[in-house]
């Protein structure tokens, strides 16, 4: 059948028809009854959100009958609106969104020339086209859209309610709509009384309301603070209210129509009278929240400090605080603080709060810094406080600590910020503290390390001797705001001499070490003293470069220190400081500024390349070298992985490593190949963004760092292999990365060999002895310590060598063939031949 013919054409666009007429009902439908699903949506949010639960009976009732009515009204207007969709009006409204409207023209027939056959020919020829253009209708969606009969959005005001209760309401609440009672009219108050009533206990308990009518038993288990509401009904007196469990002292009169009261205590309601019931009432006490401190109190190395805690309740804390007083009877009352501190109020603290609804124990953590306030560093009490919902609170036990804050260091920051706090205490001290700061600032050429510090302070000591006793509340707290400034910036500012620097992180760490400093403390002032030694130590190299006959300034023997005998004593300080080992941490900072004061700076392997850590382009060249032998072993444990079927999984078998900084390698254990060979990438992107990379401009720098790139995206192909579990493609990538990476690092070592050779044209030259003798790889080849993997040199030409070749040959062929191993680790296995 010729698929082009009108008939099959009208077949072919059978399901677009049926799917647009579709579209044509739910237009319709939803254009007619709009309003009908909006009141029956906003009457189910309602009532599932237990409105009817609060609202007095006649209210109720009038609600229901007015959604009824409107949904009678809505449906009515709907049926009258609606106009049901035809086959026709789909046909019409698919056939306008084609092109000359040719489902028309296929439905139409030829008016007149019917017996002429040319006329005829042509009719089909036009029939014809027209239903290969008919054959491409798509189905016409749906105009939805009721902005225009809905100018007030209606419908989403309802859906919006409904949204609600279905988050924060329950949709059993509906029920209760069922059970509200009919109203009492004339008749029914002739024929007797009756009554409804209900019991809403508080809405953090989670507890839903009873229709106390439906309660079967005798008893009744109600929750503090829980509503009860009755409503008589029938000839005033007929039913009576006996109560013992409000605790009320001025109660109305028990023939009311309305009662409303609080449970607040076990007792009996009744309620007296034909058709009365009585309950004995048990009280679910509301305990109050508890509320203490957990664990030490932590001080971070920017003076933040961390204080655990935990608060307990039955239904859930809302809210807590903690209030921080000073400790007077614990002050230290010598110098500033022996005046009596001026009137303060405690510090209050809002706790935080996690933001799940089950509050019943919430585990925390303070977090906050006060280094700025009077407080700070001195002997305060904690006292922590919670709320429950019913308003009920507890206090722990005052908690007696030293308020952490930041601690400075340097002698000068820290006699500021003594004096700042002092003229906080008590203005009284002004005097005291213009006079030490005279007294700082007197002669302070050599002594002062920064002029800009400098100047403000004098600046300070103006407005002391200006200001009027007693000083303002207003000009001491700008005072002591810009003290604060000012030790900020002899703390923590610049100095232009690399040796000043590294003499000020030294009496900084030395002064730490003596006042008890936190790990955080430590390990912050740690890195500072080894960014300052090793930036002095690449001036003091560079120095010795440019300058080796020059003459040593110390007239006793040079002493000479390689960079990996400084590694090892600052890491043997560092650990002296953790372990609380003081007098042998400062025995031995006592003898790191003696090797500092004077000595010689020596590569660390003996090489005659350079003092210290060389230049930048040097160290970044031992990077290279670092990261190409990370890169071997992750590529020998993914290999590991492969025989025992591991999928880039974390490797037992892998072994943290150490760079030559003496700083952790990227792979610790238990970290998966793929996020080891992750870390690897990162790190030759970042030295690539460094800049220090030698050959900059060189053709073989530019060689090399081509190289690195090719390198960085056979990692990244590595790296997704890993994480896809397919580990034999990984290791073919990781071995294009080794290839590219051993290239990028000969080519930018020729280019850094000729800056330097260009330099310094009289330098020795590099024997093949430098190359250490103890290390070989599997075909005899020396195996330098240095950024590549084997060497430069040929193969060793003897039979040893052929036999060591023809033995792996064996071998591989060997496990390629062994057919209990693993099918991809056997394919590895079979690629790697096909190499040789």
């Amino acid at each position: 059948m010729n698929e082009s013919k009108p008939e099959a054409a009208l077949k072919r666009i059978e399901m677009p028809l049926r799917l647009t007429l579709l579209g044509l009902w739910a237009e319709r439908l939803s254009r007619a009854f709009w309003p009908l699903w909006t009141a029956l949506i906003a009457g189910l949010g309602l009532a599932a959100l237990g409105v009817q639960d609060h609202l007095p009976l006649e209210v109720d009732w009038f609600g229901l009958v007015s959604l009824a009515f409107s949904s009678v009204w809505a449906l009515v207007h709907g049926w009258v609106v609606f106009r049901r969709p035809t086959r026709d009006e789909a046909l019409a409204r698919l056939d306008s969104r084609l092109p000359g409207r040719p489902i028309a023209a296929l439905r139409d027939s030829l008016a007149m020339g019917s017996e002429d056959a040319a006329t005829q020919a042509i009719w089909a020829v036009h029939r014809d086209r027209m239903a290969l253009r008919a054959s491409a209708a798509k189905a016409v969606e749906p105009d939805l859209k009721l902005a225009s009969r809905d100018p007030y959005a209606l419908r989403y005001m309802a859906l919006t309610v409904l949204v609600l209760a279905l988050l924060f309401g329950s949709i059993w609440r509906v029920a209760s709509v069922a059970t509200l009672p009919a109203p009492v009219g004339p008749g029914q108050a002739a024929a007797g009384p009756a009554w409804e009533g209900w019991a809403q206990p508080p809405a953090y308990t989670g507890k839903p309301a009873l229709y106390l009518s439906d309660q079967k038993g005798e008893t009744l288990l109600l929750p503090a603070g829980t509503r009860i509401q009755l409503r008589f009904y029938g000839a005033p007196g007929a039913l009576i209210l006996a109560e013992t469990v409000s605790g009320r002292t001025d109660v109305p009169p028990a023939s009311n129509p309305t009662q409303d009261f609080t449970v607040r205590q076990s007792g009996v309601l009744k309620i007296e009278g034909a058709g009365g019931r009585e309950w004995l009432v048990t009280l679910l006490p509301d305990a109050p929240p508890a509320i203490k401190p957990t664990g030490q109190m932590d001080r971070d190395a920017d003076g933040r400090f961390k204080q655990p805690f935990e608060a307990t309740d039955d239904y859930g804390v809302v809210k807590g605080s903690v209030s921080i007083a000073l400790d007077l009877a614990a002050v230290d009352r010598r110098y500033g603080l022996t005046p009596d501190p001026e009137p303060r109020d405690p510090v209050v603290l809002d706790l935080p709060m996690p933001m799940k609804r089950d509050r019943t124990k919430v585990d925390q953590v303070l977090v906050d810094d006060l280094s700025k306030d009077v407080m700070s560093n001195l002997p305060v009490t904690l006292t922590f406080t919670a709320t429950d919902a019913a308003g009920q609170t507890a206090t722990s036990q005052p908690l007696h600590v030293v308020l952490p804050g930041r601690r400075f260091f340097d002698p000068i920051a820290n006699a500021i910020i003594e004096m700042r706090r002092d003229l906080l205490w008590n203005r009284s001290n002004a005097p005291r503290v213009d006079e030490i700061l005279k007294a700082i600032t007197y002669k302070p050429e050599g002594f002062f390390p920064n002029t800009k510090a400098y100047l403000r302070l004098r600046t300070v000591i103006s407005q002391l001797d200006s200001a009027s006793a007693p000083l303002d509340t207003k000009a001491r707290d700008g005072m002591a705001e810009e003290l604060w400034q000012i030790a900020l910036m002899v703390e923590d500012g610049e100095l232009s001499s690399a040796y000043e620097a590294m003499k000020r992180a030294q009496d900084r760490l030395d002064e730490a070490i003596r006042n008890g400093a936190s790990p955080a403390e430590i390990d912050r002032l740690m890195k500072e003293m080894r960014d300052a030694l090793n930036n002095y130590m690449s001036q003091q190299a560079q120095k010795n470069a440019q300058n080796p006959d020059e003459p040593s300034k110390q007239n006793s023997p040079t002493m000479k220190m390689t960079q990996d005998q400084l590694q090892q004593m600052l890491d043997k300080l560092q650990e002296l400081m953790k372990e609380g080992r003081t007098a042998e941490a400062q025995a031995l900072m006592q003898q790191l500024r003696d090797f500092m004061n004077n000595m010689k700076v020596e590569q660390g392997k003996g090489q005659g390349q350079g003092q210290g850590q060389g230049s930048p382009g040097q160290q970044a060249m031992k990077d290279l070298g670092q990261t190409l032998r990370d890169q071997q072993k992750l590529s020998d444990d993914s290999f590991h992985g492969l025989q025992n079927g591991q999928q880039g999984q974390p490797d037992p078998n892998a072994q943290g490593g150490q760079s030559q900084d003496g700083q952790p390698g990227d792979h610790p254990n238990g970290q998966s190949l793929a996020d080891r060979q992750q870390a690897l990438k990162d790190r030759i992107d970042r030295l690539g963004k460094s800049g220090t990379l030698p050959g900059a401009g060189d053709p073989k720098g530019e060689e090399g760092r081509r190289k690195l790139d090719q390198a960085g995206r056979a990692m990244k192909d590595a790296e997704n292999a890993l994480r896809d579990g397919n580990l034999p493609q990984a290791l073919d990538k990781q071995a294009q990365a080794l290839d590219a990476l051993r290239q990028g690092i000969r080519q930018l070592g020729d280019a850094l060999a000729q800056s330097e050779q260009d330099r310094n044209p009289n330098d020795g030259q590099a024997t093949a002895d430098a190359t250490p003798r103890g290390q070989r790889d599997p075909l005899g080849r020396d195996s330098a310590d240095s950024a590549q993997i084997g060497s430069n040199g040929p193969l060793r030409m003897d039979q040893d060598v052929y036999r060591r070749a023809q033995e792996l040959l064996d071998e591989i062929r060997k496990r390629a063939g062994d057919q209990a191993r693993p099918d991809q680790e056997r394919s590895y296995l079979r690629r790697l031949l096909d190499l040789f």
